[in-house]
């Protein structure tokens, strides 16, 4: 559910439009978006802007229920400082991880697919919505 205003207003309607479980992909410069699925294209230049701001501003406006992340993006036993520093935000602590072809298969179901300029292999998430209350 929508809690605030973010700058760009394609972003800001399909938050406001989604509902319990409804699943939002954020991802790098090269994830593929699947055919069907709405893509909002944020990248102005190579790191520009990065994933966590965008999921900096995302975390501002959508209750997030769960978190799903490529195994691939796991960085030995750590996860992503990117993850780490936006858990204070409003990530779950613990996100589920599936292999990276199971993470573009689950972009088919997402309301849309985010598109970031951030250039690091698998710097992707998918936020399950949740509610406010």
């Amino acid at each position: 559910m929508k809690r605030a205003a973010l700058l760009n207003i394609e972003l800001s309607q399909i938050i406001a439009a989604m509902g319990h479980g409804d699943l939002l992909v954020i991802g790098d410069a090269g994830l593929p978006v699947p055919p069907g699925v709405r893509r909002v294209d944020l990248a102005v230049a190579r790191g520009v802007p990065s994933l966590d701001q965008v999921l900096q501003a995302i975390l501002s406006e959508l209750q997030v229920e769960a978190a799903v992340v490529a195994n691939e993006c796991l960085d030995g036993p750590q996860l992503p400082a990117w993850y780490q520093q936006r858990q204070a935000d409003g990530l779950p602590s613990a996100p589920q991880c599936v292999p990276h072809e199971a993470f573009k298969a689950l972009s088919r179901q997402a309301v849309a697919v985010v598109r970031t300029g951030e250039c690091t292999p698998y710097a992707n998430i998918a936020l399950r919505s949740g509610v406010a209350f």
